[in-house]
């Protein structure tokens, strides 16, 4: 039985990854009284006084809303807000499983962007955080940037700033491997969607020296006639102004974020890049360049997003971390100062343990969290 079969069993069979359980025990009249009528009515009142109380009266404090339009789901597209519920489900498990997190799936049936962006507001009061997920570019962007705006808790779009995150810590420690120098490397993004504009932010303030964005016209260069999203990022990357195909911008570059399409990237492509090159092939199921074929070119390091090779680049190792520590310490927005703290503490905790097949710690370390949290909560 193949991992697809075995998944629509076991979602069948349990019907549904997580479940509300209840924090207290009501057995008597007394439990009744205290934590529901009349007794509940003493926090409420004291809430009505002074809001903060809901983070210390309430779960809000613990209690993070990941929300979807169901429009950019997992490489499988627009599925829609019920298909995409097993993968907020599945979001939820990860954060309560891996950093005590409680969170809340909510799959909002809409494509508008005001109407989405009002939506969450309205229900914004009930969470300490808001994981927007799988909307697609470009409106994501907007989503995120006017809930900032709006709302007073942290509001973390992870399939932009988590994956930044996890591919931050890779390249700290592959650059350290590979005995490079941040300012003197030259990486190149294919794909300048969400995660790989939030991927290039994130390198610039590590101090990446030069950064070349490549989409599906080619390399992205400032001048030219682009969207406006492309147009902002154009002014801090590609200091050469060079213009071209992927295989242009990859001669002599010392490394390789993919965050685009199976196959793009050949052996020829690879020998032509700087020595001891980083590739890091994370478009999944099927990478830009198999493994096998990128350590044949002369590729140094070599990560993807999966879990059957070497050094899987899983925005597990960050999310559940940051949202725990951002609410440790009613943090009212993740800034990129804070991110930044996080994509070090992932690489640090490697340890000892780093080497060319190891670069990021194993998902199922339990001391990542408690790690990335104390770093979010310092840098906050």
């Amino acid at each position: 039985m193949d991992i697809n079969n075995i998944a629509l069993k076991n979602h069948r069979d349990i019907k549904g990854k997580i479940e509300v359980i209840s924090r207290v025990k009501i057995n008597t009249r007394e439990d009744l009284s205290w934590a529901y009528t009349p007794g509940v009515a003493a926090p409420c009142l004291e809430i009505e006084k002074n809001e903060d109380l809901s983070f210390e009266l309430t779960r809000r404090s613990n209690l993070v809303a990941v929300i979807t339009d169901g429009s950019a789901v997992l490489g499988l597209g627009d599925i829609g807000a019920s298909a995409a519920m097993p993968v907020m489900e599945g979001k939820c498990a990860l954060f309560k499983e891996f950093a005590d997190v409680d969170a809340f799936p909510i799959c909002i049936d809409s494509r508008d962007t005001e109407e989405i962006i009002r939506t969450v507001e309205l229900i914004s009061k009930s969470f300490g955080g808001i994981n927007l997920e799988d909307i697609s570019a470009p409106r994501c962007f907007e989503i995120e940037r006017r809930l900032k705006e709006k709302l007073s808790i942290p509001v973390f779009h992870d399939d932009q700033h988590g994956t930044a995150i996890v591919v931050g810590a890779a390249m700290f420690n592959a650059a350290r491997l590979a005995e490079k120098n941040l300012k003197d490397m030259t990486v190149v993004i294919n794909g300048a969607g969400a995660a790989g504009i939030a991927v290039g932010k994130l390198l610039l303030n590590m101090g990446i020296g030069n950064l070349i964005m490549v989409d599906i016209n080619g390399i992205i260069c400032e001048g030219d006639d682009l969207p406006p999203v492309h147009a902002e990022i154009a002014t801090i990357t590609n200091h050469g102004h060079v213009r071209g195909k992927l295989a242009d911008a990859l001669k002599g570059a010392d490394a390789f974020v993919g965050v685009s399409k199976p196959n793009l990237v050949t052996k020829e492509m690879v020998q032509s890049m700087n020595e001891k090159s980083i590739v890091f092939a994370m478009a999944n199921p099927t990478p830009e360049i198999m493994p096998d074929i990128a350590k044949d070119a002369g590729a140094f390091i070599i990560g993807t997003g999966r879990s059957d090779f070497p050094n899987q680049i899983n925005n597990v190792l960050a999310f559940p971390g940051v949202f725990k520590g951002a609410l440790s310490v009613r943090a009212k927005d993740i800034t990129e100062k804070m991110k930044l703290a996080a994509a070090k503490a992932l690489a640090d905790s490697v340890g000892d343990k780093l080497n060319v097949n190891f670069i990021l710690p194993d998902a199922f370390d339990r001391s990542v969290p408690e790690y990335v949290a104390k770093a979010v909560a310092d840098a906050s």
